[in-house]
């Protein structure tokens, strides 16, 4: 298993919360339910979350919303856990892995697309909508509606961006036993 130090954890929380911002700030497509966008930013967040643990998933999904809704929207809270929660999730499922060593094949694939549907169900099901009306006493109608379409949205587009990113990032990795000694 792939280890990664706390310096490069930090400094790739720090860039994965500045990827999660510039996307989600400025490269978010409009949807028709109000306030909610659909999401590129989620696929970055699951690389990230895969790459370098939960904790990194979990941080740079909440920094990065954070930061997305202090120059926007304004802090919701509900939302920024739920995004924090999403890179814990994908990270917790992704813990053993063998992309490093550039091993993606079939199985891993489907763990990570799994994970990832898991993750946005949790995140965009329970935690965003009920915090959403225990915290800020919003109409349940209004909140869930809001968070299916997240949902929907957010699980296609992660698993299939972030399918695409690991596969590259796989392949620009020396696979496991693939070098042989030459006589």
């Amino acid at each position: 298993m792939h280890r990664t130090s706390p310096v490069t954890q930090v400094v790739a929380t720090g860039i994965g919360a500045a990827l999660f911002f510039v996307l989600a700030r400025f490269v978010a497509i409009p949807s028709p339910i109000p306030n909610t966008a659909i999401a590129l930013q989620y696929a970055v967040l699951a690389v990230f979350a895969v790459l370098y643990g939960p904790v990194v998933g979990a941080l740079a999904g909440l920094i990065g919303h954070v930061l997305t809704d202090a120059t926007g929207y304004g802090i919701w809270f509900s939302w920024e856990l739920a995004s924090a929660v999403f890179g814990l999730i994908v990270g917790l499922v992704m813990l053993r892995h063998l992309i490093h060593e550039g091993e993606f094949g079939g199985r891993t694939i489907a763990r990570f697309t799994i994970g990832v549907v898991i993750a946005h169900a949790v995140a965009w099901l329970l935690v965003a909508p009920l915090g959403d009306v225990l915290i800020y006493s919003e109409p349940a109608s209004k909140v869930f509606v809001q968070g299916v379409f997240a949902f929907a949205a957010n699980s296609v587009l992660t698993c299939v961006i972030g399918t695409l990113i690991l596969l590259v990032y796989s392949r620009t990795r020396t696979r496991t036993g693939s070098l042989t000694v030459e006589k």
